[in-house]
């Protein structure tokens, strides 16, 4: 085919492109460069940097999952690691105390954010790496440096004098016109420097949110198990009824088809990943609120109570993908009354396509906060006619 035939076909496709071929809508994460809550140190000496982030890091790390960015710099000579250099892709060890990843080829930014998902804080040193919050150290020495970057202080939420400091530079005033709002402290103030990330972590706390699964087709009960009345209501509405004091908003998952039977004042989330079963519902949640925490429960639970919802949110650790409660059966977590922090979103898709979806394989295999329930017996599933007659003797 000649150069200007395929020319002319590109045209016509970019033009039918125009009417016919449109992107989803999708809610994107409040990532940044790297994570959600991120800030770059910049101002100071790299050395002086690195040895504040040390401090912040080693405060925080017994309840948070820290991360920290840097840039070797271009008079360092680094070798490249054996294998790397003999030309493979990446190399991986395991060294017993840590793993190692050594990869050939930079990370692009789609790479950075897959790599730093699970992260609570990042650290960066701004003199090298950018980030979508800034801490800045005025320094002395390094006016200039600071001055040639002040491009960069798009969001800029803490100010560290050094020793040599006395009072902040008219650039920084003009740049950041909100600075006499902004915290102010001296660099060798590590409490209320380590308080300040504390508190800036706790506030991005991600809200949680309520989904009673009722999207099954409840092939083995030979009825909809949700339409089952146990507590005066149908049970879907009993369990929506009993996460509301727990959660910010509840919605009842159901198939497209069910949508419009949930009654109002009740809130509906249809499945946008189909044919997945619980799976697909905890994903259709996240693509709906990715910077949402889901409390999830099954609407077959028909002994499940305040007591054991209110353990299970009291206990919550949204520095791990998911806090569940452990099954008294098989010692397995339980995925159907577990709260999804928004770090677990990624971790899901990535399991879905390797070909699982499972949502309790997900939780073996990956960072949780697992409970033993208050109360065991108030994890029972009921699947069955026969489960239901039990359950109704129980509840008597």
């Amino acid at each position: 085919m000649r150069k200007q035939e395929v020319n002319v076909i590109s045209e016509e496709h970019n033009k039918e492109g125009k009417k016919h071929q449109k992107h989803a809508k999708l809610v994107r994460p409040a990532f940044g460069n790297y994570g959600r809550n991120e800030w770059a140190i910049v101002g100071g000496p790299c050395t002086t940097i690195k040895f504040l982030a040390d401090q912040v890091i080693s405060a925080l790390s017994p309840d948070y999952k820290c991360a920290y960015i840097d840039t070797t710099h271009n008079d360092d000579v680094t070798l490249m690691p054996a294998k790397l250099a003999n030309g493979a892709f990446f190399e991986y060890n395991d060294q017993v105390n840590y793993t190692q990843l050594n990869y050939n080829g930079p990370f692009n930014s789609f790479k950075l954010r897959e790599t730093f998902a699970a992260a609570d804080l990042v650290l960066a040193n701004g003199n090298h790496n950018p980030a979508k919050a800034q801490v800045v150290i005025i320094y002395e020495n390094k006016k200039a440096s600071l001055q040639k970057r002040v491009e960069q202080l798009s969001n800029v939420q803490m100010i560290l004098l050094a020793d040599n400091a006395a009072e902040l530079f008219d650039f920084i005033k003009e740049a950041v016109p909100y600075w006499n709002e902004l915290p102010v402290y001296r660099l060798d103030e590590t409490e209320k420097i380590v308080d300040f990330f504390r508190k800036q972590l706790h506030k991005a706390k991600p809200k949680l949110n309520g989904l009673v699964l009722a999207g099954g087709k409840s092939e083995r009960m030979g009825f909809d198990k949700g339409s089952v009345n146990w507590h005066g209501k149908e049970q879907r509405y009993h369990m929506a009824d009993l996460l509301n004091p727990f959660c910010e908003e509840v919605f009842i998952s159901c198939r497209p088809d069910q949508q419009f039977g949930i009654v109002p004042p009740y809130l509906s989330l249809p499945d946008t990943f189909l044919d997945l079963g619980p799976y697909g519902a905890i994903l259709s949640a996240f693509r709906e609120r990715p910077d949402e925490a889901w409390l999830v429960v099954a609407c077959d639970l028909p002994l499940l109570t305040e007591k054991s919802l209110g353990h299970l949110v009291e206990n919550r650790n949204v520095a791990t993908n998911a806090t569940a409660y452990q099954s008294s059966f098989n010692d397995f977590p339980e995925p159907l009354i577990t709260i999804w922090e928004p770090k677990s979103y990624p971790v899901l898709l990535s399991f879905l396509a390797q070909g699982y979806s499972c949502p309790r394989k997900v939780l073996i295999n990956s960072d949780i906060t697992l409970l033993n329930a208050p109360d065991p017996e108030e994890l029972t599933n009921v699947n069955t006619p026969e489960e239901l007659e039990k359950a109704k003797l129980a509840l008597q």
